[in-house]
């Protein structure tokens, strides 16, 4: 279930909470990826709060935003970067995206598979792709008050399992969101500790989001594979004789003929 983009944009924009969880996650994006410069970066779902950084020196920045989602104009001041797209049919061509940035978006899409292979599709050779889900042990997962209440929570073996079965490389795996998933002002007060401490914790423990960098594999898998067999395709009419187009010959056959009733033969063709 995706959320709308109205609830995300005052989340991320017009809350504390939001406004942190923000930085927090901007952070540890850009310890892994500290420039982008002559690059395309590619947001999908709601990553758009994250991509500022790279809008002086990328080569492009592109955000796009689910259908079931919704769209919003970003980023405020400067020539529009969104676009409204399908969950698993971009408008993008093969293998045109140097980063791309998935926030949002895996958890909540009905079709994970299918986006998984579209991502690999727009992803170039060299390309990475950074996504960030909720983390099935953390706080975040479990209060709905969060756009990470939402969708399916993951833990860091599952989604990288998932992705090595979609030809994706997993190389490096980070935790975020160590602060209480609270507006409370003790809570908020000490956001900056719980965030210090949070990273010398291990991913599983702690952090109400994880995020894994991969790269997109070309090269087939290690291993014995199995060839699949082409379908063969249905012939509706199959077994069915042709019909035969040969004139039939002719044949005498017999005719009354005469006032009298007296048989006669005549020549009688049928064709």
């Amino acid at each position: 279930m995706h959320l709308d983009v109205q609830d995300l944009r005052n989340f991320y924009y017009r809350s504390a909470l939001g406004r942190a969880a923000q930085k927090s996650l901007r952070m540890r994006m850009l310890e892994l990826w500290p420039e982008a410069e002559g690059e395309t970066v590619v947001g999908y779902g709601f990553a758009a709060p994250l991509l500022r950084p790279y809008l002086a020196k990328a080569r492009r920045v592109v955000t796009l935003m689910p259908g079931p989602q919704g769209v919003m104009s970003w980023p405020p001041g400067l020539p529009n970067t969104s676009v409204l797209t399908e969950e698993t049919c971009w408008p993008i061509e093969t293998g045109r995206v140097d980063r791309l940035v998935v926030m949002h978006g895996l958890e909540t899409c009905e079709h994970p598979a299918d986006l998984l292979e579209e991502c690999w599709r727009v992803l170039g050779p060299g390309g990475r792709v950074l996504f960030i889900v909720p983390n099935r042990g953390g706080f975040w997962a479990r209060r709905d008050i969060t756009p990470f209440g939402y969708g399916r929570p993951y833990s860091p073996g599952q989604l990288e399992t998932q992705l090595r079965k979609h030809q994706f490389l997993p190389e490096r795996h980070v935790g975020a969101l160590y602060q209480m998933p609270s507006q409370r002002r003790l809570w908020m007060k000490s956001a900056g500790l719980f965030e210090g401490i949070g990273r010398y914790v291990p991913t599983m423990m702690a952090g109400g989001a994880f995020m894994v960098e991969a790269s997109k594999q070309v090269y087939p898998p290690k291993g014995k594979v199995q060839p699949s067999k082409a379908r063969r395709a249905i012939k509706v009419l199959e077994g069915i004789a042709e019909p035969s187009a040969k004139p039939v010959g002719a044949r005498r056959l017999p005719v009354v003929t005469g006032e009298r009733g007296d048989l006669a033969r005549a020549d009688v063709t049928f064709r």
